[in-house]
Order: C-alpha cells, then structure tokens, then sequence
C-alpha cells in the first residue's frame, strides 16, 4: 500500500507539472493582451503601455515567465493580480470560503439525496415511486443551472419576497455574530437550493443503476437460494458494491470543487471562485488564471489518491499491491 501511495504521489506531482505548463501557455495564446486592457481601448498611451509590459514582465519570452513562475510558486508566492494589485493568495483565499460553503452545502445535499433516493427508487424498481422519481431526475438534469436559478429568483424572490435575490449578506444591515451566520445562510438558500437540485440526478442515476446491476448478480441470487435474509444480503454485499460508483463520481466532484459554479455565482451575484474566475479570464488576468489552475490541478491529483484509499475501505477486495 504504501509503494502504491507513493508511486500515485509522484504520478500527481507530474500531472500537476503537465497541467499547470499546458494553462500557462493556454492562456497566453488566447487572444486579448491585458496590458491593452489596463490601459484601455480608447486611445491608449503607447508609454503607458511599454510602461505596464516591463513592470508586469510580460516583455519578458513565454519560457522565461514560465520558469519565473514555477520559481516563484515553489516559495508560496502566485504573483499579483492585473486588476487590483493585490497577492494572488489574498485574492484566492477570500473567495474559497464562500465557494466552499456554496459548492460544499449543495453537493453534501445532491449525494445524501440522490444516494437515498436512487436506492430507494432500485428496491422499488418499476413501481409508482421508481418512476416519479426518474421522471423528476429526467427533468432537473435537463435544466440548466442559470434558468433554474432566473426562475426562483423571479418566484420566491420577486413575486413572493420571501428570500433575497443575490448577494451573500444584507450590506446595509451590518449584522454580526449569529444575525451574520443566519443572514448568510438566508442568502444561501436559493443558490444552494438550485445547485443541489441540477446536481442530484446524477447521484440518483449512479446509485439506482448501481444497486440494480448489483442486485442482479449470480452471487446475490446465491445468497437468497441460502435463505439469507434480504435485509442482510442488502446491507452487507448489495449498498457497499453499489457505493463504489458513487465514490468514484463524489471524489471527482470535490475535486472541482474549489473551481466553483461559474453559472450560479453570476447568477446569484455569490463572491466566489467561479466569479474570480470568470472576470480573470475576461480581464485576461493571467497571474490569478494561473494561481487557480495550479490550486485546481492539485486538489484534482489529491483527491484522486483519496478516491482509491477510500475503494479499499469500502470494499476489502481492492488491494493496492
């Protein structure tokens, strides 16, 4: 085991280093400069502009930049941002929080959900309750994240008022200590909410074909012939063969997690990853494009290892030789 931790350690490592060269020059190759940008369209100051290459090293050659970077990154230090010149670490680490309370909370929601559901839905297979459920999964899968979210905010914010559009707190009510926390959980509600729901069709699907294909095995078939009871034969040999899918897709998840939903946070005007995201690339912000990648690649390969240690405990088959 501990020969196949290290051999997927030193497999991420490469794949972190591949990754973060592939988006480095990615980047730089996509049209739009950002000193242009900064200096703006109408009429810019060709000074200016010479001015803002030298200092951000852009007048520097893409493999020079590229090693500056790895130099740089290898201290802790991601650079500093085109638009706000503030640390890329600062800016990145005031937007995973609420990525993470916005991403983490739904997905918690989409898993224990669809998982319950989708089993439920498989022991019932056929029955009133299987095909309600898979025709609601049929429809929140086909519904995209931005219209569900347009759609709620128009119902429960504009129409019924119950909740409030967008944003993460109530800027004008100043509250703090436990008013803050209910406040930020109050705002979370729609955008969490619409997160879960185009989310959990696909934990439901997982878990309800995984238990099915189980269920259908020779093995299962031989326990029953044995006179095992059927609750015993579930929870022993059917749930955990059948968690194996969803673990593989759940550790996937998480591992995107920090990038966060792009769609939701511009709808929901939520002060996240996905937002950070979005304005960097149009700004063509190159060293928060960067810092992000780079943290996105190594939760990616971290949460990968993760993956296959969690397989040998749920099922005591899998070894890692």
């Amino acid at each position: 085991m501990k020969r196949y931790i290290l051999k997927r350690i030193l497999t991420g490592i490469l794949v972190v280093l591949v990754s973060v060269c592939v988006n480095f020059f990615l980047v730089r190759s996509a049209p739009g400069n950002p000193v242009r940008i900064l200096a703006g369209t109408d009429n810019p100051n060709p000074a200016q502009i010479e001015a803002l290459t030298i200092k951000y090293g852009l007048d520097k050659s893409a493999p020079e930049q590229f090693a500056l970077f790895i130099k740089n990154a290898l201290k802790g230090d991601l650079g500093y941002s085109y638009r706000n010149e503030k640390p890329v670490t600062a800016l990145i680490g005031e937007k995973v929080v609420p990525t993470l309370m916005l991403s983490l909370s739904a997905l918690i929601i989409a898993v224990v959900c669809g998982t319950l559901l989708g089993i439920r839905s498989a022991r019932k297979n056929g029955g009133w309750f299987d095909q309600i459920m898979c025709t609601v999964s049929y429809i929140f899968d086909a519904t995209p994240s931005f219209w569900l979210g347009l759609m709620f905010i128009l119902i429960f914010a504009s129409w019924l008022g119950w909740l409030p559009t967008t944003g993460m707190v109530n800027m004008r009510a100043g509250y703090t200590g436990v008013r803050h926390v209910l406040d930020v959980a109050y705002h979370m509600i729609l955008p969490v909410g619409t997160l879960a729901l185009v989310q959990f069709p696909y934990y439901f699907r997982i878990a309800r074909s995984s238990v099915l294909q189980v269920m259908s095995e020779d093995f299962i078939t031989t326990l029953r012939a044995t006179g095992m009871k059927e609750t015993h034969i579930f929870n022993k040999y059917v749930l955990r063969n059948a968690l194996i899918p969803t673990v593989t897709v759940l550790g996937s998840s998480l591992a995107f997690l920090l990038s966060g939903s792009l769609y939701i946070e511009t709808v929901f005007s939520w002060p996240g990853m996905g937002k950070l995201l979005f304005e960097s690339i149009g700004k063509r912000d190159y060293p928060v494009l960067q810092g992000i990648y780079l943290i996105l690649s190594i939760t990616v390969a971290v949460m990968m290892i993760v993956v296959d240690l969690v397989y040998s405990l749920i099922d005591p088959r899998i070894k890692y030789e």
